[in-house]
C-alpha cells in the first residue's frame, strides 16, 4: 500500500476486539441482539478502514456496556478486521486496507464478480447480513483535523434522517466516488423509494481524542432515533447538539488522473473558494474552483490515479463553512 503523509499524533488507543471475533451471526466480529419486540433491524459498523479507531471504540463501548435494544434488532459489526490487525500507532496510515479500499466495493456487480482480494472476501462474507439491515450507521474518521461531517448522500430521505439525528453541524449531500460505491450506498440504502436508509459519519481526524466521543454520541443518537434505546440510557454519553446544521451539496468530485497531482496549498477541508481560485495541478492540467462559494470537502492525501482528490460543493442551507 502506498504511504500517505501524516502529521497528526495518535491520541487514541486501539481497543482489543478479539473478544468479539466469534460473534453470534455466523459472520466473525458481527454480533446481533434481538429484543423480541417489533422494530427495525439497525446496524452500526466500524473499521471499514482499518486505521479509523473511533468507530471501534464506540462499538467496544456499547458491547462492554451491554447495551441491548428495547425494540427491534441491533447489530454491531467490526468490518475490515484484517486491516485493523495490522494497525501500528508508529505507522498509522498504512493499515487503511490490505489489498483495496473496502468502501469502493458495494455493488452487486463487484460483489458478485470474479475479482478477488482480501477486502472482497470479507465483503462477500458480510453481504448477506447487510441485506437484512433496515437502517445503517457507518462510523468513520478523516485524514485532517476537520469538524465532524455527516455524509448523508444525495437522497432526500437521507438528508431527513441526518436532520433528525441533528448532529454534527455539517451535513454533506454527496454521491460517492468514481472508484466504486460505499457501504452507505448499497442497495436500498441508496434507492429513493426504499424504506431502508444509511448514513456515514466522519467523526474528526483519525486519531484525535475527541473523535471517539463524537462516534459514541452519534451511535447513541442513531439508536435513540429508531427507538432501540431511551434517553435514560443514552443521556450520559451524549454531546451537546449544535445550534443548527449547515447542509453542503456536493456536485462534483476531482478524480486524480496522473501520478503528479499536487494541491496548491495545504487544504484541510471546508475552505471556501471563489470561481477560478486554484485548487491544484494534475500533471500539467490546472484544477480550479468552478464557481463562487465553492466548499472543499475532505481533500485527500491519497493522490494517485483513480482516487478522489477532493469533492466540491455549495452551501445549501445554514451559514457558510469556515475557511
Amino acid at each position: 500500500m502506498q504511504r500517505v503523509p501524516n502529521d497528526h499524533p495518535v491520541e487514541l488507543v486501539a481497543p482489543d476486539i478479539s473478544p468479539y471475533r466469534e460473534g453470534n451471526t455466523g459472520v466473525p466480529y458481527f454480533t446481533s441482539f434481538d429484543s423480541g419486540q417489533a422494530g427495525p433491524h439497525v446496524a452500526l459498523t466500524a473499521l471499514v478502514h482499518g486505521n479509523e479507531l473511533c468507530g471501534a471504540i464506540a462499538l467496544d463501548h456499547l458491547l462492554r456496556a451491554e447495551v441491548r435494544p428495547q425494540s427491534g434488532c441491533l447489530t454491531l459489526g467490526f468490518v475490515n478486521t484484517d486491516a485493523y490487525g495490522a494497525f501500528d500507532p508508529e505507522d498509522p496510515t498504512t493499515s487503511r486496507f490490505v489489498d483495496e479500499d473496502f468502501n469502493r466495493l458495494w455493488s452487486p456487480a463487484i460483489l458478485g464478480g470474479s475479482r478477488q482480494s482480501c477486502e472482497l472476501t470479507r465483503a462477500r462474507e458480510i453481504w448477506p447480513l447487510i441485506d437484512t439491515v433496515d437502517h445503517l450507521l457507518d462510523i468513520h474518521s478523516m485524514q485532517n483535523r476537520t469538524p465532524p461531517l455527516m455524509m448523508a448522500g444525495p437522497l432526500d430521505k437521507s438528508l431527513e434522517l441526518a436532520r433528525a439525528i441533528a448532529t454534527p453541524h455539517f451535513v454533506v449531500r454527496d454521491s460517492g466516488h468514481a472508484a466504486g460505491p460505499r457501504l452507505r450506498d448499497y442497495g436500498g440504502f441508496a434507492e429513493a423509494f426504499s424504506p431502508r436508509s444509511a448514513l456515514l459519519v466522519e467523526c474528526g481526524q483519525h486519531w484525535e481524542e475527541t473523535s471517539a466521543a463524537v462516534a459514541i454520541d452519534a451511535a447513541y443518537r442513531f439508536l435513540l432515533h429508531f427507538g432501540l434505546v431511551d434517553e435514560e440510557l443514552a443521556g450520559p454519553h451524549l454531546l451537546p447538539l449544535p445550534a443548527s446544521q449547515a447542509v453542503i451539496a456536493v456536485d462534483r468530485a476531482v478524480t486524480v488522473e496522473t501520478d503528479r497531482f499536487e494541491f496548491v496549498q495545504d487544504f484541510r477541508g471546508l475552505e471556501v473558494l471563489a470561481e477560478g481560485d486554484p485548487i491544484g495541478m494534475d500533471g500539467d492540467r490546472p484544477v480550479t474552483a468552478p464557481y463562487d462559494d465553492c466548499v472543499l470537502i475532505m481533500p485527500s492525501r491519497r493522490l494517485w490515479p483513480g482516487q478522489t482528490a477532493v469533492r466540491l460543493g455549495r452551501i445549501e442551507r445554514g451559514e457558510p463553512a469556515a475557511g
